[in-house]
């Protein structure tokens, strides 16, 4: 039973990992692999009661990360919805592109912080093309954009999946890992950074032609203010709504996200139906990505098979002894998650590691955050963010090879060494 359940997750992986190749989407692989391993794993124990008992554990933990995920995306359409972000993008004005890059990369840094990564790239790389006309410009703009994206949402518990799901799950607690990760994830950006706006010193920005006159907001100043504070102030909340309450945070966006739809509603009540109909929380609920939705049900569903086998607990048994040492291991895990999705990577990394012996906030849970979280910039297709930009902006994969991830790869280094040395000094 073992070898056929890592058989058919492996398969699972790769139909996961070559998506785009095989053009069959990632979510269809992952919820076919979550079937089949429950039901090999169903047949070949015999004790039904056992087995319905465990699903409904995974299922538990699964629903949390899902709920949660729900309720930030919709939330974040919202404030989309409100043209919410001008009041952020609206006040980046240079006219050199080296100063340029900085600004858009520390804002993209700390945005993505508060947001997330995938929601922040497309925000980022809307405004590029309002600000540059050169398409070569927007492709660098872009690769930092990737890179400053993962970077934020790797030190705070609702940046990025990865650290979501570490949070929800126990691994890390709000402050300690806001406060271990950013000097890493900050570095992580820096070198990088650092080095494109070097290379762009000197050069002006060429702001592109405005043929039309465009399309007037649906919404007030005030509007786009309340809406994005709020959205804003909801999702930063909700580390201290779980600190304060004991309560799961899927509860608190949800609770959030109820006041949110409240304050919409009697905001846009005197509206006609048709203005009103773009800007509600139903219509934001239409438009999140469900399909991410059902590939997280689906990974965690089939990595929760490995768990109850106790296939991964031999894993990383395995890996103590071949590799030993236990920075060299995540920074494996960071690496391979370049390649391959990093959200089934770390649900395996927490079947793995149990909390018994590695607690919360421990060194592991804290660098395998920073890890997962920055070495999906490496490759192009290696995060969310980055398939993103690859979409919006015509992004080839070679290019990215060629001019990012060699920048990408010295960042993640330079943010891993910065962790490390940290930990040695105050830990």
């Amino acid at each position: 039973m073992l070898t056929t359940l890592v058989i058919v997750f492996i398969v699972t992986y790769a139909a996961i990992a070559l998506e785009h190749p095989l053009n069959i989407n990632k979510s269809a692989s992952a919820l076919i692999g979550a079937g089949l391993l429950w039901t090999i794993y169903a047949l070949s124990v015999g004790d039904h009661h056992m087995v319905s008992e465990q699903l409904g554990e995974s299922l538990m933990g699964t629903a949390q990360i899902v709920f949660f995920l729900m309720g930030a995306m919709t939330i974040v359409e919202v404030v989309d919805a409100h043209n919410g972000f001008d009041v952020i993008t609206s006040h980046i004005k240079t006219s050199k592109l080296s100063a340029l890059m900085w600004l858009v990369g520390f804002v993209t840094f700390f945005l993505s912080a508060m947001l997330d990564n995938l929601t922040t790239t497309i925000v980022m790389i809307s405004l590029m093309r309002k600000l540059l006309s050169n398409h070569d410009d927007r492709l660098f703009f872009a690769g930092i954009i990737v890179i400053a994206a993962n970077a934020g949402g790797a030190w705070t518990p609702i940046g990025d999946v990865t650290t979501t799901m570490l949070w929800i799950g126990g691994q890390i607690t709000t402050l300690a890992i806001m406060k271990g990760v950013f000097l890493p994830s900050l570095v992580n950006l820096i070198v990088p950074l650092g080095m494109t706006a070097y290379a762009l010193r000197g050069r002006d920005v060429v702001v592109p032609q405005r043929g039309n006159a465009e399309q007037g907001n649906q919404t007030t100043a005030f509007e786009r203010n309340l809406m994005f504070f709020m959205g804003l102030g909801i999702l930063v909340a909700v580390p201290a709504f779980k600190t304060v309450t004991h309560l799961p945070p899927f509860l608190g966006i949800l609770f959030g996200l109820g006041i949110l739809w409240l304050v919409g509603d009697l905001v846009h009540r005197n509206k006609d139906d048709e203005t009103r109909q773009t800007l509600t929380l139903v219509h934001a609920l239409s438009r999140i990505d469900m399909s991410s939705i059902v590939f997280f049900i689906g990974i965690l569903l089939a990595v929760a098979t490995l768990e109850h086998t106790h296939i991964l607990a031999s894993l990383a048994q395995w890996l103590d002894q071949t590799v030993g040492r236990q920075d060299l291991i995540v920074i494996i895990i960071g690496l391979v998650s370049a390649v391959v999705d990093n959200v089934p990577l770390v649900a395996a990394s927490m079947g793995m590691y149990s909390l018994t012996q590695y607690p919360a906030d421990h060194f592991l849970w804290e660098f395998l955050a920073y890890c997962a979280g920055t070495g999906g910039s490496i490759l192009i297709i290696g995060s969310a963010a980055g398939v993103a930009a690859m979409g919006l902006e015509k992004i080839h994969f070679f290019w990215y090879v060629r001019k990012i991830s060699g920048l990408a790869l010295i960042g993640y280094f330079a943010g891993a060494g910065t962790y490390l040395l940290q930990s040695q000094l105050f830990h």
